[in-house]
C-alpha cells in the first residue's frame, strides 16, 4: 500500500501512507452477498421448460453485473485511493483507469483542520480538512483512518517546516576584525 519509492524525491521521507477507512466497504459487500443470495433464491423459483436454461443465465448475467459495479468496483477504487504524508508534502492518488494525483508541499498549508461525526468517532475515522495556499485552497480527504493522529502528524510537520525557515541565516555582511572593510567584505556568500 506504501508510496513507490519513484514517486519520492531524494532523502524524501514518508511519515504516514494509508487507504481511506475500511467503513466504505460495508456497503459493497452488503450488496454483494444480498445479490448472491437474491440470484441464487430467483434461479431456483424459475419453473421447469423450455426457457428455464435462457432464463437462469439472464439471472446469472444480470448478477454478474450487478456485483461487478455495485462491489468489485468499489473495492478497486479503494484499493487504488492512497493518501500518504512526507517530510515534504502530502499525497493523494487516486482512480483506477483513470490516475488523479494531488501533491500539497508542506511549505504552502496554512491550516489542517478535522471533522467527525457520531459514525466516525466509532469507528475511529474522520474527514481531514486541508487550506493551503494554492490555486483550490481547501483540500478534503474523506474517510481517513485515526484523523486525529494524520492532523496532529501533518500540523507537526508544517509547523517544524516553519520554524526551519525562521532559522535559516540571513545574509549578513562579513568583515574582518584586523584591518578596513575591503570589497570582498560586501559581497554576497554564496
Amino acid at each position: 500500500m506504501g508510496i513507490p519509492s519513484k514517486m519520492l524525491g531524494d532523502g524524501e521521507q514518508v511519515y504516514l501512507s494509508m487507504r481511506t477507512h475500511w467503513k466504505i466497504m460495508i456497503g459493497p459487500v452488503v450488496l454483494f452477498f444480498l445479490t448472491l443470495g437474491a440470484a441464487l433464491v430467483l434461479i431456483s423459483l424459475v419453473p421447469g421448460g423450455a426457457y428455464q436454461p435462457f432464463v437462469q443465465m439472464f439471472i446469472v448475467a444480470a448478477a454478474v453485473v450487478g456485483v461487478l459495479v455495485y462491489a468489485v468496483w468499489p473495492a478497486l477504487t479503494w484499493l487504488s485511493s492512497t493518501y500518504a504524508v512526507t517530510d515534504r508534502r502530502l499525497i493523494t492518488r487516486t482512480g483506477v483507469i483513470t490516475r488523479t494525483g494531488r501533491d500539497i508541499p508542506l511549505t504552502r498549508i496554512n491550516d489542517v483542520a478535522s471533522e467527525r461525526g457520531l459514525t466516525d468517532r466509532i469507528l475511529g475515522c474522520g474527514t481531514l480538512v486541508v487550506w493551503s495556499a494554492g490555486e483550490q485552497g481547501r483540500v478534503t480527504l474523506p474517510d481517513v483512518p485515526h484523523v486525529e493522529t494524520v492532523q496532529r502528524t501533518l500540523s507537526e510537520l508544517v509547523f517544524a517546516r516553519e520554524d526551519d525557515d525562521d532559522e535559516t541565516p540571513t545574509r549578513r555582511q562579513r568583515t574582518r576584525s584586523d584591518g578596513p572593510r575591503t570589497r570582498r567584505d560586501y559581497e554576497r556568500p554564496y
